[in-house]
């Protein structure tokens, strides 16, 4: 291991602080914030051509950085099934009329017409889509999870490598220059050995309402455990910031309060229905989506503003976004612990809440020769050998300027054909998918798993 002295390492940190992070004049996260965009952004030796399946709000995220760098990449086709989103998105992009399709078994009828594709199709529909793909020499930039069960998950991986396709999955929280900068100080030394990890995602308590209750992803069944459809994330970035194998996890955690058995007294199946507790419930969809008007991105809504409170109003009243969160038919949990052994004893320790009034990661790292303390804004480091402290900040957009960056890196890949220039390959990622997967088996065992890669 490379050993760094205290004053290279505060050379570094300097450097970190002083980092500039440039925002979009335009695009913005679903909570309203700038987006971050890369820094720099190197044009790719050529321009990359890509097919976008499925047209919400990912599918928007990762084809605007076509519209912020059109030299890097040209959306030339979208296949998506709901008329609005197509209509919407073709329009934004020039997408020529043939090449706006309905549904991503259209998009391989034909022979192939663009060098790659972005999976950002619901999680039950990755793996047809990504299978195909891989089949018809598709480069992919793959939505996480990359598929909802583990058998999928490793069909995936072994195409891929039979194909030499290059396949990215959108673990952006890699490419969050935060996560960089821990990944960075644990791979140098600068923490002596880490002995454990505590790692905390905050759901907050309205986000979990409206994807994880209300949402599309309100049954785990139907799409993915939410270890895997919220977490697979921090699962990755425990992973890769100790670059150590998993052995063992145990997991425990519940659905304990949104069911039936809470719904308050006078409450209705809907809240439009004359709830009588609604203009005091946390989770009044009236007062979300209507008078406060957020979480509005599953929402195809006209552009006219004076149109809008009629069709949030509709659909309220019709799908699933207006129902009453104690009466949905929903199982994911909204309290998870898991802890997990890796190689050389490491521990690390995570936990998944839905109560919480904040979101952003925590997390604390403890080694033999320092500790790191971090809400995905800012971190402190502190050396035991000198007792000084150093801290890093900047702003963040939710995903910590992730999302635009994977794009960036993936570009370069393809353009190149390098998949060396990305850090979330498929090999990289299948890993903390697999500990999901384990953690869900432990969870429902009631007993502690072990991490089979093989």
């Amino acid at each position: 291991m490379k050993k760094y002295t205290r004053r290279d390492a505060l050379k570094g940190l300097i450097a970190a602080n002083t980092m500039a992070l440039p925002l979009s004049s335009w695009a913005t996260t679903v909570s309203g914030h700038k987006l971050i965009l890369p820094n720099p952004a190197k044009p790719p030796s050529r321009s990359v051509t890509a097919i976008t399946l499925g047209a919400g709000n990912r599918g928007n995220v990762y084809g605007n950085y076509a519209l912020e760098y059109p030299d890097h990449l040209d959306i030339v086709g979208v296949a998506e099934p709901i008329d609005i989103r197509r209509s919407r998105y073709a329009d934004k992009h020039n997408i020529k009329k043939k090449n706006a399709l309905v549904t991503w078994e259209h998009v391989f009828d034909r022979p192939k017409f663009a060098d790659a594709v972005i999976i950002s199709t619901p999680d039950d529909l990755h793996y047809g889509p990504c299978m195909k793909a891989l089949e018809m020499g598709y480069d992919i930039l793959l939505e996480k999870p990359i598929a909802p069960t583990e058998q999928e998950c490793r069909d995936i991986l072994v195409s891929a490598k039979k194909n030499g396709n290059i396949v990215a999955v959108c673990h952006v929280l890699r490419y969050a220059p935060y996560f960089q900068q821990l990944q960075k100080i644990v791979s140098e030394g600068l923490l002596g050995e880490v002995v454990s990890i505590q790692h905390f995602e905050p759901i907050q308590h309205v986000h979990m309402s409206h994807s994880y209750v209300r949402g599309n992803w309100h049954n785990s069944e139907k799409t993915t455990p939410i270890i895997l459809a919220k977490s697979c994330h921090d699962l990755d970035i425990i992973k890769w910031m100790l670059g150590k194998k998993s052995k063992k996890i145990q997991a425990f955690g519940s659905l304990s309060w949104f069911k039936s058995d809470n719904a308050p007294q006078g409450s209705t199946s809907r809240c439009t229905d004359g709830c009588a507790i609604e203009d005091t419930c946390p989770y009044s969809a009236l007062k979300i989506y209507h008078l406060d008007r957020t979480w509005l991105h599953h929402f195809d809504l006209p552009e006219d503003p004076s149109a809008q409170g009629e069709a949030i109003m509709t659909y309220l009243k019709e799908s699933d976004y207006g129902r009453c969160v104690y009466r949905m038919d929903n199982d994911q949990p909204d309290h998870y612990t898991s802890n997990i052994l890796f190689e050389d004893d490491v521990t690390a320790a995570f936990s998944m809440e839905a109560f919480t009034s904040y979101h952003g990661r925590r997390t604390r790292i403890m080694g033999s020769m320092g500790d790191i303390v971090g809400d995905m804004s800012k971190y402190t480091w502190t050396d035991f050998r000198t007792g000084a402290s150093e801290t890093w900040e900047q702003q963040t957009d939710g995903h910590g300027g992730g999302d635009w960056r994977i794009v960036a890196d993936w570009v370069q890949a393809v353009s190149q054909k390098d998949p060396t220039l990305l850090t979330s390959t498929i090999d990289a990622s299948i890993e903390s998918h697999i500990m999901g997967f384990m953690a869900e088996n432990s969870r429902k065992q009631g007993q502690v798993v072990d991490i089979n890669l093989s």
